[in-house]
């Protein structure tokens, strides 16, 4: 099976301590967002968890602990984008994170790191001009650590728009501009060019449109099959992404960019991280009376060896 640590919160950013610790013990309790009395149980046993996915905007924190996760297959997407402090304020600066991004390469092969420049907003602040200048210059420092790039734009939830109402959609005709000159430059330092957002249209420009975490993206990054019995997708006929168990809870990233669906207001966030323990077998708090630990369905998807 394949875990996720990325699509709620950034664990590699701000829980790695806790993360390890899980690995130490074996498993890991994961609160149902919707219903909070159903907790699941994961076993963290490399016999049936065949690749953890990562997500961050930050690998740092986890670089120490690589040896101890060889057991695991890995796959991760380093976010890297033009923003400052004004929509990202506690991500750290982009040199920094380019350079994690090559230590982490260099260490687990660059077929098992991507990179996402997301979400794409437009204004007087970060133009086209600023967007295309920023993404020729960090692919041209990723240049060889990666083969896979994505990019997309911001998607207004009513959530965002009732939160920050400042920030929003981009025109059609500087999406079609950025496309293009993404894909040229993605060609230019050999790397395959994906969207990760709605405009299915930017097809008609030749962009890959087909979704941006594959089960082909994991089988790459381990160099084997794999044949998944569990489909889960996010929003029909939005994105065609696989999906994995996430062990992630929301409202609990403290890099508080401004046009995060995953995170509510600022005081719960920071009430979330104040309840975190990192000895807790949850992310955030611990187990109540009330609650239902149930265990999850765990198989390894592993079939047979891949050559690329």
């Amino acid at each position: 099976m394949i875990l996720n640590t990325g699509q709620r919160t950034d664990i590699t950013a701000f829980y790695s301590k806790w993360f390890m610790n899980r690995i130490k013990e074996g498993f890991v309790l994961v609160r149902n967002p919707y219903y909070p009395t159903i907790v699941t149980k994961f076993m963290l046993d490399p016999k049936v968890v065949d690749v953890i996915g990562f997500c961050t905007k930050n690998p740092r924190p986890m670089l120490p602990y690589l040896d101890e996760l060889k057991d695991f297959g890995q796959f991760w997407y380093v976010s890297i984008t033009a923003f400052e402090k004004d929509l990202e304020p506690n991500v750290p600066p982009i040199d920094q994170v380019i350079e994690d991004f090559q230590t982490l390469s260099k260490k687990i092969g660059s077929q098992a790191v991507a990179w996402r420049y997301t979400p794409i907003i437009v204004d007087e602040k970060y133009t086209v001009k600023r967007h295309l200048e920023t993404f020729e210059y960090i692919a041209s420092k990723l240049e060889g650590y990666t083969s896979l790039a994505v990019f997309g734009f911001v998607d207004i939830y009513d959530k965002l728009a009732r939160i920050h109402p400042e920030i929003k959609d981009t025109d059609d005709e500087s999406k079609a501009k950025i496309a293009k000159a993404f894909l040229e430059i993605a060609k230019k330092h050999r790397m395959e060019l994906r969207l990760c957002s709605k405009e299915k249209w930017l097809s008609d420009y030749g962009i890959d449109v087909n979704g941006c975490m594959r089960i082909e993206d994991y089988e790459r990054s381990i160099g084997t099959r794999l044949v998944i019995k569990q489909k889960m997708q996010a929003r029909s006929g939005y994105c065609s992404c696989y999906l994995s168990n996430d062990i992630g809870s929301y409202n609990s990233c403290l890099h508080l960019c401004r046009y995060c669906n995953a995170n509510g207001d600022e005081a719960t966030i920071r009430h979330n991280f104040m309840n975190h323990d990192d000895n807790s077998p949850l992310l955030i708090g611990h187990l109540n009376p009330e609650d239902k630990v149930q265990e999850a369905k765990q198989e390894s998807y592993k079939r047979e060896i891949l050559l690329f």
